[in-house]
């Protein structure tokens, strides 16, 4: 079984903050695959279900970001897991938006959500780092993350959104490769050869070969019909 976490902060203010990505990809996916509703339980709020066979628990912390770890550990204690059976969605700065990355293990690069995670259980769990982009200079992230993805992000969130709740199945066994192939085909889907924007180009036609000019005498070509 494993513990799927998405993180965030609770309340109607943060919902779409980009700081919030995390609690919104496992929204999608508790929606997309009839989990159950939500129930406040170790910290936060979790839906159990399964994907085909396998079990997973989804948790979203509502102790704050800085805590998450509190509500996480609670959760894996309660449960009898292991930090290899956690993986953890959330947003990722140094990764432009509409980027996802799969990463077991490693720092927390200063993300206070992780952080808290690290102090609890320690490093060795997975993420799936959700691309947010960065504002240019370290001290405009924290305002930066506790704002709305703006109109003009709908699209792209959507597509992101959507890879995650396709690749949830993979998530739950923890095949990170299969899951982030479920993500790119939302992402950067397959072209379609119809024509339209990003439609694969035809193949260029095959040049006509290069007739040489005959300079050949008049004797000679005479000559040459009869030989």
């Amino acid at each position: 079984m494993k513990l799927i976490v998405g993180l965030g902060n609770p309340g109607a203010k943060y919902a779409h903050n980009r700081h919030n990505i995390g609690f919104m990809a496992l929204d999608r996916i508790a929606a997309d695959h009839g989990f159950p509703a939500w129930k406040s339980k170790h910290q936060g709020v979790v839906s159990e279900g399964r994907f085909g066979s396998d079990r997973a628990v989804l948790l979203k912390p509502e102790t704050y970001m800085n805590k998450s770890g509190d509500s996480v550990g609670a959760a894996m204690r309660f449960h009898k897991l292991e930090p290899a059976d956690v993986v953890v969605l959330h947003d990722e700065i140094d990764l432009a938006p509409a980027k996802v990355k799969w990463k077991v293990g490693g720092g927390h690069a200063g993300h206070n959500g992780l952080r808290s995670i690290h102090a609890h259980i320690g490093p060795d769990y997975a993420r799936v780092r959700l691309g947010v982009g960065h504002p240019g200079h370290k001290d405009a992230v924290p305002g930066y993350v506790l704002r709305d993805f703006p109109k003009a992000d709908a699209d792209w969130l959507d597509d992101v959104m959507r890879g995650c709740s396709d690749g949830a199945p993979y998530l739950a066994v923890g095949d990170g490769a299969k899951f982030m192939n479920a993500v790119g085909l939302r992402v950067t889907p397959p072209r379609s050869g119809t024509g339209q924007k990003g439609a694969t180009k035809p193949p260029a036609p095959t040049p006509e070969p290069v007739q040489k000019p005959d300079d050949r005498s008049a004797l000679q070509k005479l000559m040459d019909r009869f030989t």
